[in-house]
């Protein structure tokens, strides 16, 4: 199996668990949890921001001194926009779960902690259509590098069965701005119905890096360098949760010269 590709250790409780250690980088934290009715999650990082994102399900949630109550509108990630809360380094935060709940938590380094928690409901999201025909997909801005934070970007996009995603393919892994920032980056990959599978490419021009991997519901894929594709598979939808982060919060990326044809053409 790729080294790039996580798989989850269960179906209940913590299970991926993804550090900046174990995935050999330097910035982005990736942790998904599978509640039931009742149980509580509960965290405090002292140099890293948080971003919780209700995948599904409900729970109610506090960060420091504040309360947020019940959260989550959406029992699929197929199914609407999500809530999250961003919570800064050195806030400790708790969610306990009031259905089932799948909760991820994205978290960047922070060294200042100088940002209040706040609530990033689903009615504050932006949203927009990128691709024409069978490249198009659905992007639900979560944590933009428009709204305030340190280090962290959160985007979640869906993908139609049949269709490629984050395509044509593009890298951001030069910190060479203003033409490209260096980024890492997870995906965190569902697919629907959940029997689905999908493909992603992580490759360098090089080739120094090119691995391809078959991606199944609960997946997560690493990004530390390198072009990303995806492609859904015909009658499945995928969806995913992408978390980036590195030395400078701004996503400017660089496409792959052979592939830009693609642009004029569509």
């Amino acid at each position: 199996m790729s080294r790039l590709l996580v798989k989850p250790s269960g179906t209940h409780g913590r299970i991926t668990h993804i550090t900046p250690q174990s995935a050999g980088w330097n910035y982005v934290g990736f942790d998904l949890y599978r509640l039931h009715p009742g149980e509580t999650v509960t965290d405090r990082s002292a140099q890293r921001e948080i971003c919780l994102v209700y995948v599904s399900g409900k729970g109610s949630a506090e960060a420091g001194d504040m309360t947020f109550g019940c959260l989550g509108e959406r029992m699929s990630p197929f199914d609407g926009e999500p809530a999250a809360i961003y919570v800064p380094a050195g806030t400790p935060w708790s969610v306990t779960a009031e259905t089932e709940l799948e909760l991820a938590v994205c978290s960047a380094p922070d060294m200042a902690g100088s940002l209040p928690p706040r609530l990033i409901a689903p009615a504050d999201l932006s949203r927009e259509t990128r691709g024409h025909g069978t490249n198009t997909r659905y992007v639900t801005n979560i944590l933009p590098e428009d709204q305030p934070a340190h280090s962290l970007l959160v985007v979640e996009v869906i993908t139609p069965g049949g269709h490629t995603s984050s395509y044509p393919p593009h890298k951001h892994d030069q910190d060479n701005l203003p033409h490209e920032s260096l980024l890492e980056e997870t995906y965190y990959h569902r697919l629907n119905p959940a029997q689905g599978f999908g493909f992603q490419r992580v490759y360098t021009d090089d080739r120094s890096l090119d691995e391809a991997m078959a991606i199944e519901d609960g997946d997560v894929t690493l990004v530390p360098r390198g072009y990303h594709p995806c492609a859904a598979c015909h009658g499945y939808d995928l969806y995913y949760l992408n978390v980036m982060a590195g030395p400078k919060r701004t996503w400017k990326f660089h496409n792959a010269v052979e592939h830009e044809w693609l642009f004029e053409a569509s």
